[in-house]
């Protein structure tokens, strides 16, 4: 439902620019991706991810920095569901001389010559594209290690950022967020971690969720995050996606050991210093022993979320119920009564903009006009429809304004 009125928000909101003239080239949009010359690039490997699409599409995907520190990814994602998505993680990168597959690339680099990107960042792989193999890095060395100097708190305000600017946002598509972290518990999908800093104690670090990339039980996601829930007190290095739907939320990629700690994974040297979450599968021999983990203060209760908890719910269940049930379910409020409660509710705890709109499209949805004989008229489209974007867009924004805020120490504490 949350995908349908984000589809459904974006086409109205697309096309009322359109309408009015707005002359913004983004929004035509291009029929197919197109890529534009990149000269000559050296990128090195972060980590592997399996994609595993609804509609039937399976592969992989290999993420890559180069040297001035832009995201880059190869894809090979075709027809095939689940197996194909498992059977990529040694698929040759059809790139250049074709001889590093996924596997390699996740771990070592390429100096391309003749490279085309796209917009997203994404390496073509045109005929006059050369790839020559070169020794990877670790994540401890070169521009790897400086995806781990930003504190998370600058890192997701940056990725949160509020903007109308559709080539910055494809720009930072790619992009994924690196920390070092502390294991303190698990509960339901997630687990709880610290951010290591150098400046704070253990039990003062920001306080995120890890969630699996990736639940399908045919990949390595659940099984390593059971492993890994198993021994709090574990330092992590983490490469992941920040989930801007969720408070304070992280979807780990990769996993590393932390430089100069005993309390970390042991991963064997094949692995190259991290391990793909999607596709290596974690050991007992891969963790320190239990006894060699500090003990960490565990969480007494699960922290608030605000975004769950705040009453945007009511507004949230309107615009939900005007998609699914239609502009009759939309305006039972305004017919039973319920209406006046629910604004109230929201006014109380300071959502007055959001008891607003909920007011104002279940009056709108329930509007009838009549004819000069009482006779009532077809009800005005453009009019809801202006009218439910403003309450998506509204609910859209503050949510994430929420989960921005939780990304600050002070708030996740």
């Amino acid at each position: 439902m949350a995908d349908l009125v984000a589809g459904l928000r974006e086409l109205l909101l697309t096309s009322g620019l359109l309408a009015a003239s707005d002359s913004d080239p983004a929004l035509v949009g291009t029929a197919r991706r197109s890529y534009r010359p990149g000269g000559s690039l050296k990128v090195h490997g972060v980590c592997r991810e399996p994609v595993i699409s609804a509609t039937g599409y399976g592969g992989i995907v290999t993420h890559v920095l180069a040297d001035d520190g832009r995201w880059f990814s190869v894809s090979d994602v075709k027809p095939g569901g689940p197996a194909r998505a498992r059977g990529a993680a040694g698929a040759t990168v059809a790139l250049g001389s074709g001889s590093v597959d996924h596997a390699q690339l996740s771990r070592g680099g390429l100096l391309i010559s003749g490279a085309t990107l796209s917009r997203d960042g994404r390496l073509g792989a045109g005929r006059g594209v050369r790839a020559t193999p070169v020794p990877g890095l670790s994540w401890t060395t070169g521009p790897l290690a400086h995806l781990f100097d930003r504190p998370l708190a600058q890192a997701a305000a940056a990725r949160l950022a509020p903007g109308n600017d559709v080539e910055r946002a494809e720009s930072q598509a790619g992009e994924l967020i690196g920390c070092d972290v502390v294991v303190v518990g698990a509960a339901e999908d997630h687990l709880f971690a610290r951010e290591l800093t150098p400046d704070a104690a253990d039990s003062e670090g920001l306080l995120i969720r890890l969630v699996p990339a990736n639940g399908h039980p045919e990949l390595a996601h659940a099984a390593n995050f059971r492993k890994l829930a198993s021994r709090p007190g574990l330092r992590l290095r983490v490469v992941g996606r920040l989930d801007p739907d969720r408070a304070a939320t992280l979807r780990p990629l990769a996993v590393g050991p932390v430089p100069d700690s005993t309390a970390t994974l042991l991963l064997p040297p094949e692995w190259a210093g991290h391990a793909d979450l999607g596709y290596d599968r974690l050991e007992g021999a891969h963790f320190p022993p239990a006894g060699d983990l500090p003990p960490v203060e565990s969480l007494a209760a699960l922290p608030p979320d605000p975004v769950a908890e705040a009453p945007l719910w009511r507004l949230r269940r309107l615009v939900e119920v005007a998609v699914s049930g239609g502009r009759r379910a939309a305006a039972e409020p305004a017919r039973d009564g319920a209406r006046a409660s629910g604004a109230a509710a929201l006014r109380r705890s300071g959502f007055r903009t959001a008891a607003d709109l909920a007011e104002a499209l279940a009056a709108e949805a329930d509007r009838r006009g009549r004819d000069v004989f009482g006779r009532t008229q077809q009800a005005d489209p453009d009019g809801y429809a202006r009218v439910w974007l403003s309450a998506a867009v509204y609910l859209s924004g503050t949510e994430r304004a929420l989960v921005e805020a939780t990304w600050q120490p002070s708030a996740a504490a």
